[in-house]
């Protein structure tokens, strides 16, 4: 029960995890700009927007005209969503809470590590691409004139505990074969101990 509970808990944890990627990857606040007191822009992976009270977006229309941070980060956020998605079915056939593969117990629990290890995998990739984009922009924003350089924004926070929930449920959801491996110690080492204490009672 104890297993099934981190189990429950890691893939939880990964859940949400993924969701913050994914809101992440979407979100258009990467980067930001003050210009004055009102008028702010920001610019995210996708979109560009800017304004004072009202703001305006407009999508990014050239892929080539990009700065390499974006356009790395956005394939490497793609990515980490899509290893986190498959991992979630994987995740799900693996889990003892569900009734895949019953009748293979050894082949449903390495079912599961493997889900927890591609959800460690995708958070750290999360963690790795934001932590370079953040690098990319504070070296611009030291190099130019500080005014009319940019900031990193929300979004960069959002991804940063995505990666970290995602590498913290992987992590649940793979030490779970250690908590197996030890309870069918026990289990096989009282399956010994009775024996041995009837044997000994026909001497």
């Amino acid at each position: 029960m104890a297993s099934s509970g981190l189990q429950l808990l890691g893939f939880l944890l990964s859940l949400v995890g993924l969701a913050a990627t994914v809101a992440a990857t979407f979100m258009v606040e990467w980067k930001k700009q003050s210009q004055g007191k009102a008028h702010r822009i920001y610019e995210g992976l996708w979109m560009s927007c800017s304004g004072n009270e009202r703001t305006t977006c407009e999508f990014h229309q050239s892929l080539l005209k990009l700065p390499t941070e974006v356009q790395a980060t956005r394939a490497v956020m793609l990515l980490s969503i899509f290893l986190s998605t498959v991992a979630v079915l994987v995740s799900t056939v693996g889990m003892k809470c569900t009734h895949f593969m019953d009748g293979k117990p050894e082949s449903k629990a390495t079912t599961a590590v493997i889900g927890g290890i591609m959800f460690m995998v995708a958070g750290l990739l999360t963690l790795i691409i934001t932590s370079w984009y953040v690098t990319m922009i504070v070296q611009t924003f030291h190099k130019s004139h500080r005014l009319e350089s940019f900031e990193f924004g929300k979004a960069v926070f959002v991804s940063w505990a995505g990666g970290l929930l995602a590498m913290a449920g992987g992590a649940f959801l793979s030490c779970r074969r250690c908590s197996r491996s030890s309870s069918s110690e026990s289990i096989s080492a009282n399956h010994l101990f009775p024996n041995s204490s009837q044997k000994s009672n026909y001497v």
